[in-house]
């Protein structure tokens, strides 16, 4: 029998596996950081870095009979700033390990330089796409504003795609899940069925696969959907009876969530090469046709996600991109 949001929850905390709602001042909310009530006692994620963020997780550890100095291990899913943010400020109480993917820990080590060369090759991108400069440049205005809300993490403990993390009660294994960030990891106890997925999977909303540099700090952007698509497909293999998300209410059928998340996303690349074949398009053009003034106001969102689905149909060989001055077509080439 299928758990409810609530049983699953319930279930989580028996296996000593407790959420804590974090807020956060971004439009997706809170965000779920969980306490895993085991040796070493240990945070999944921080939440952002801010006074109110800081009070509230206190606050909750208290409610468990904790607070941040008992600590031992703070584990970090991706580098995203509601994740990431207070994790120095738990480290500086506790002295507690920091346990992410190893590939991310240079990303994660340089916070605010790596956040600047994201910026500018966020801007490159949109310019390149066809977004105009005043709104690109408004965009990083924007974007440089947030930082305050992220920290670099020192990564004590680098893991490595399958690795197992050892506890007193149980084993969690480290799956790499690239797609919604080139660094999101998921955290699976295979004994309980418990996955812990921070935003590789969200019920309410769609992880939004957002391009960005890869890891290795080379210059090519990833193929953000491509890969997401490619781990939604691993992750739907896991015999999982529950998933605890990043933000929101368990996942307790993950298998139907990620096949209508497939189904959506193959919709979408059929709407945008309409519009393709129709005429030749910019990214920012296409994301135009299809979301209008959201274009503008979310336009870097927008066009992760036309370009992610206009990636799919050059991979099948329906579309090519076509230099055009300053900016990038995308044609039908049929």
């Amino acid at each position: 029998m299928t758990l409810t949001p609530e049983e699953a929850l319930e279930q989580a905390a028996l296996a000593g596996i407790h959420r804590l709602r974090i807020p956060t001042p971004f439009a997706v909310g809170r965000v779920n950081c969980y306490l895993i009530e085991d040796e070493p006692l240990t945070l999944v994620d921080t939440g952002p870095n801010s006074g109110k963020a800081l009070d509230e997780l206190q606050g909750q550890l208290g409610e468990r009979g904790h607070s941040i100095d008992d600590i031992e291990l703070v584990i970090l899913t991706h580098q995203h700033i509601d994740h990431v943010g207070l994790v120095e400020i738990v480290v500086e109480h506790s002295g507690a390990d920091v346990a992410a993917l190893g590939l991310a820990a240079e990303r994660l080590a340089s916070f605010g330089e790596e956040s600047e060369r994201e910026d500018e090759f966020a801007v490159e991108l949109m310019l390149r796409n066809g977004i105009p400069q005043e709104v690109a440049f408004a965009l990083q205005s924007v974007s440089r504003s947030f930082r305050g809300w992220g920290a670099k993490a020192e990564v004590t403990r680098p893991l490595e795609d399958g690795q197992t993390l050892p506890f007193r009660d149980r084993l969690l294994q480290a799956l790499h899940r690239p797609g919604h960030s080139p660094s999101d990891t998921v955290f699976w106890d295979a004994e309980r069925r418990i996955l812990i997925a921070a935003d590789h999977l969200i019920a309410h909303i769609s992880s939004n696969p957002l391009i960005a540099r890869p890891l290795d700090g080379s210059s090519e952007r990833t193929q953000a959907l491509a890969t997401y698509i490619e781990s939604m497909k691993a992750t739907r293999e896991l015999p999982a009876e529950i998933v605890l998300s990043g933000h929101g209410e368990p996942i307790v059928d993950h298998v139907a969530l990620i096949d209508d998340r497939l189904a959506k996303h193959e919709r979408r690349k059929e709407k945008i090469y309409a519009l393709i074949a129709e005429q030749p398009r910019t990214g920012y053009e296409i994301a135009q046709a299809i979301w209008g003034n959201v274009a503008v106001t979310q336009a870097f969102l927008t066009l992760s996600e036309v370009i992610g689905h206009a990636d799919l149909l050059v991979n099948e060989g329906r579309v090519r991109e076509a230099p055009d001055g300053e900016v990038v077509r995308y044609e039908a080439t049929g």
